[in-house]
């Protein structure tokens, strides 16, 4: 059996059990019970590469099972052939000793906190476009006729199990129809019987023709999402806002009838609620062929996140110079209320950036999408999964240890000299670019072996079809048929890296007030008995106060993350590989790794937040603190989060100094900003009260979530960011 067959049984099996059934009351329907042994591309935020098991998962559910031993037996011995079967531990397998000696698995990152590799296929981007101008007949015959003319035996068995995949998107809507249909005829509710006997109906319509209106389009873009794996959802006011043009101005929807409609699929998402770092939702920007069509549902999108109070999906607006002013009008509206969504990118900044990053023409720089916590791609034409993450405080850590970690005292990177002996800064810094670099070259070469793993293990098929080139050169997305191979390398602990290599810089060697030595004697006492040193330490320049001494320092630990991870590309064999310098709570937990530092942070603590100041250090006013953010390239690397906190008086009391503040910092060159609009007090308050603040939304980097449920040491982060007033 090959590879597409293999992948199509897998699909139907799972499919006929895990679809949920549909609910009453439902505008739309779709959810999906995500499976512990199965194919999916990217099933949570740390799994899912083709082919999974979900071992730890599947223990948890037979401890609560009363199961006979046959049956028991029988689950072991299934999980006995995935440990070596599933995708993820044929791409562990494949990998030389080197990588995996330098590197610790996603299930042993605890081991060092320096430097992992993760398995998935994130941040698919898919031309949901083209399924709603084709449908489900109209993509068929285009896959039929592809098979029909290519002599290609591989083509053809792959074009054969598309053709089978498209039969069980069919499969699902008739599913879901019966469902409906047998829910509205025991109901004995006539308005609900409406709804539900019209959900059965467009159900029904969209499996023998193309989408002709808005409820239809999402119906069949939500099935086809769910079959796919993926959580991305590009530019969605290109695709859907003809239809909600054409739905208004016929009759077919009113405005509220509409934002209910867009409130359903919201909440859809939502309950899928396995990947808040993702379900990203684009709006706004350069290069929509319809911009009147596309602002209205830009509009009715952010009223949607406004008043619907959920932590997906995260909305994302576009905008630049000249765009419809009421986007940016209605997306300040949300913010100020608390909302954290939309989520702002500056083309006028990003489309240059992404043509210099990714060495792509302005036409494709303009189908930029950031997904996950901030990462780009190029709409349905690349794909860039973030397999690897890099602690680069933790590298420091190391150098300054000549590759023992002070936490384990284990020797788990280079011998890079004795620190101690180190007669210049250049010596420190060699040590620690050459820490970093070993761990660049591993986590580049494993995500390429991931891909040529998941490209001979499955052709990805609902990807495939909807991925630009992979229909025209007859393979899957994996496999050879997608424009542009790339991947992504997430980087931490940036800023108090260059903070502390600034300390160093500062005290040791300019002032040379003391020595190295003592300042490694004082990190590993974490400054007890030296208090004084590190009362020095903190008051050395930082990052955050267009201090020139700090920001330099800080932009050379940028370029050299930014131009190691981009030189690998061409080494291994990818069309791109570049930087993400983004935060999922990652800044604290990697924090706990880490033992004191030269920039006078104590052990354990959390590291600063993405490009952002270390908490507390930016002290010179957001003018300053937006003046430093600036002087980071944002052309060299593949997306930066810039997180800000604001009063919620700067919304209601001081709106246009806000906006004159917003408006320098993206005229200087800021790329991107993440608002979190709330008060101190709110925060404090429902640390001490969690029960009476379920309804408090924050951006912890690059993704919002309740605070309440957030772990404590990541709350006191968020809390010690700067409040800007």
């Amino acid at each position: 059996m090959g590879a597409p067959e293999k992948e199509l049984m897998m699909l139907r099996f799972q499919f006929r059990n895990l679809l949920q059934p549909v609910k009453s009351g439902d505008l739309l329907t779709g959810r999906i019970q995500r499976p512990l042994i199965g194919f999916c591309p990217e099933l949570r935020y740390q799994s899912g590469l083709g082919y999974v098991c979900q071992e730890d998962e599947i223990r948890k559910a037979m401890a609560q099972m009363s199961l006979k031993p046959a049956r028991r037996e029988q689950v072991m011995e299934a999980l006995e052939f995935w440990r070596t079967e599933s995708t993820q531990a044929r791409t562990r397998a494949a990998c030389p000793a080197w990588v995996n000696e330098t590197l610790s698995s996603d299930d042993r990152l605890l081991e060092s906190g320096k430097a992992f590799c993760l398995y998935r296929m994130g941040g698919t981007q898919l031309d949901y476009g083209k399924l709603l101008e084709l449908g489900l007949p109209g993509l068929r015959h285009e896959i039929e006729s592809r098979q029909t003319a290519t002599s290609d035996t591989e083509a053809r068995e792959l074009f054969g199990a598309m053709l089978g995949a498209l039969d069980l998107l069919a499969e699902s809507c008739r599913y879901y129809a019966t469902q409906a249909r047998g829910l509205a005829a025991d109901c004995g509710d006539a308005d609900l019987t409406c709804t539900l006997s019209r959900l059965a109906e467009m159900l029904e319509s969209i499996i023998v023709r193309a989408p002709a209106t808005l409820r239809e389009a999402m119906q069949l873009m939500w099935l086809y999402v769910l079959m796919s794996g993926t959580w991305n959802y590009g530019r969605m006011d290109v695709y859907f806002g003809p239809f909600l043009s054409r739905d208004l101005e016929n009759g077919v929807l009113t405005v509220p009838e509409a934002l209910e409609l867009v409130k359903a699929l919201w909440r859809l998402m939502k309950d899928g609620n396995e990947c808040q770092h993702n379900n990203r939702v684009y709006v706004g920007g350069k290069g929509r062929p319809d911009e009147a069509s596309a602002d209205r549902f830009a509009l009715l999108a952010m009223e949607a996140s406004r008043t619907v109070h959920l932590n997906q999906p995260q909305l994302s607006l576009r905008f630049y110079k000249g765009q419809n002013p009421m986007l940016m009008d209605k997306a300040l509206e949300a913010l100020g209320e608390g909302c954290t969504f939309p989520i702002l990118y500056n083309d006028d900044v990003n489309i240059p950036a992404v043509m210099h990053a990714f060495r792509v023409s302005e036409a494709e720089a303009m189908e930029y999408v950031p997904f996950g916590c901030g990462e780009y791609v190029l709409n349905h034409r690349s794909v860039g999964t973030p397999s690897g993450t890099i602690n680069l405080t933790k590298c420091l850590e190391i150098a300054l240890n000549n590759g023992v970690d002070p936490v384990t005292g284990r020797e788990i990177g280079l011998r890079t000299g004795d620190p101690e002996t180190f007669d210049t800064f250049e010596q420190l810094w060699e040590a620690y670019r050459a820490q970093v670099d070993r761990c660049v070259a591993a986590l580049a070469a494993q995500e390429k072996i991931e891909y040529d793993v998941a490209g001979t293990t499955a052709p990805f098929l609902f990807l495939s079809m909807l991925y630009d080139d992979c229909l025209a050169r007859g393979r899957g997305i994996f496999s050879g048929g997608v424009r542009y191979l790339g991947g992504t390398l997430e980087s931490y602990g940036n800023t108090n890296a260059a903070n502390s290599l600034a300390a160093i810089h500062e005290l040791v060697f300019r002032q040379k007030k003391y020595t190295l030595p003592e300042i490694l004697a004082a990190c590993r006492a974490n400054f007890e008995g030296y208090e004084h040193l590190r009362q020095d330490l903190l008051a050395a320049p930082k990052y955050g106060n267009d201090d020139p001494v700090a920001d330099a320092m800080a932009v050379r630990v940028h370029e050299h993350i930014c131009h190691s991870t981009r030189d690998q590309a061409a080494k291994v064999g990818l069309d791109s590989y570049l930087t993400v310098i983004i935060n999922n709570a990652m800044n604290v937990t990697f924090g706990r790794q880490v033992s004191a530092s030269p920039d006078g942070r104590l052990r354990g603590e959390y590291l600063a937040n993405a490009n952002n100041p270390f908490p507390g250090t930016d002290r010179q006013g957001v003018t300053a603190f937006l003046n430093s953010l600036v002087k980071l390239d944002p052309a060299i690397h593949a997306g930066a989060v810039q997180n800000m906190k604001f009063s919620r008086s700067m919304f209601t009391t001081s709106l246009p100094k806000l906006k004159a503040l917003l408006d320098a910092y993206f005229a200087q060159g800021g790329a991107q900003a993440m608002l979190n609009v709330v008060n101190r007090s709110d925060l404090e308050a429902a640390m001490h009260e969690p029960e009476k603040w379920g309804h408090l939304m924050v951006r912890v980097g690059g993704f919002s979530a309740r605070f309440i449920d957030l772990e404590p040491d990541v709350q006191r982060e968020i809390l010690k960011r700067t409040l800007n007033e």
